[in-house]
């Protein structure tokens, strides 16, 4: 029996990582490296290996590895908060990400003499297209990930690399993270409902957000990785709701705050080229979900 393939998967002990990992590990073997900023233990997937450690130190920690596809999942992943955190952004999302791509050139380089490339699949942010594209000089976050979007590109066309870039449009689902500073809006919301206290929404509450289930997310990655190639693979719901419609899905026990820098206000979806070449589409709402939250939440659960 033929040995599996490797993938590696930066972050792969946060939502969308194991997730990823869960859907990938009956056909491959799965490598994540993790250093548990956001990412838990309690995340890891039987089956799968785990390396801790920050993406600045890949080449030590997982130069013998020959991956078949890495999934640099592994950034910093929070906006408004970025303001706060710049060298830890910086740390992560630019001296991180650049060893990551250093990793992935190496390992294409004539002294690996790898049977097939390695292809690298970046997860950029939507932010980029945010407000007319205005959202990519938003935040530090958002013009880290906008500018990480085009040195994978260039990277792609200098050393002749495979490559392919997605786009992920507020993920929510089954372990995401419920940190108070570092949480997905969905988790933050859910914990303050469930402990019955108000639901706290920056102004002016009218930003809207196309809410993803990591479900969906995971299966794009995963197509993305085995089928595409390049740019402009968005993954996103259709559906575009406002941070105060989402509040009120859980409760009208609603309290509004200042507003905050980088707090953009509307982005645009654009799946098509995901639809087109893997025919893929989102199977979850997140009114099913908060649904579910809220039902689980009366009986008990």
């Amino acid at each position: 029996m033929a040995e599996k393939e490797t993938v590696l998967v930066t972050g792969g002990a946060g939502m969308i990582g194991s997730r990823l990992i869960e859907m990938a590990l009956p056909t491959y073997r799965c490598v994540s490296l993790d250093n548990y900023f956001i990412g838990r233990k309690e995340n890891h997937i039987d089956g799968a290996e785990y390396v801790e450690g920050h993406t600045k130190d890949i080449e030590n920690l997982l130069g013998h590895e020959n991956p078949k596809i890495i999934f640099h999942l592994g950034e910093y992943s929070r906006v408004e908060q970025s303001f706060n955190d710049l060298p830890l952004v910086w740390e992560s999302n630019v001296l991180g990400t650049h060893c990551v791509f250093e990793y992935w050139r190496r390992l294409n380089s004539a002294e690996r003499a790898l049977p097939d490339k390695c292809k690298i699949v970046y997860a950029g942010s939507s932010t980029k297209f945010a407000d007319g594209g205005m959202g990519r000089d938003g935040s530090p976050y958002a013009w880290m990930k906008a500018t990480n979007t085009e040195l994978v590109r260039n990277y792609g066309n200098w050393f002749n690399l495979p490559y392919a870039v997605t786009y992920f449009y507020n993920a929510y689902g089954p372990r995401e993270s419920t940190d108070p500073k570092y949480g997905t809006v969905i988790g933050i919301f859910k914990t303050l409902y469930k402990e019955g206290k108000p639901i706290t929404v920056r102004a002016p509450g009218t930003q809207k957000r196309n809410f993803t289930h990591v479900d969906d997310l995971a299966r794009g990655l995963l197509m993305v990785g085995e089928k595409g190639q390049g740019d402009d693979y968005g993954l996103g719901a259709p559906e575009g709701y406002s941070i105060l419609e989402i509040a009120k899905m859980f409760t009208n026990n609603i309290e509004m705050l200042p507003e905050r820098p980088g707090n953009r206000m509307d982005s645009i979806v654009d799946t098509s080229k995901a639809e087109k070449e893997f025919g893929w589409k989102p199977e979850m709402t997140v009114k099913e979900y908060i649904e579910s939250i809220k039902k689980n939440q009366k009986a008990g659960k």
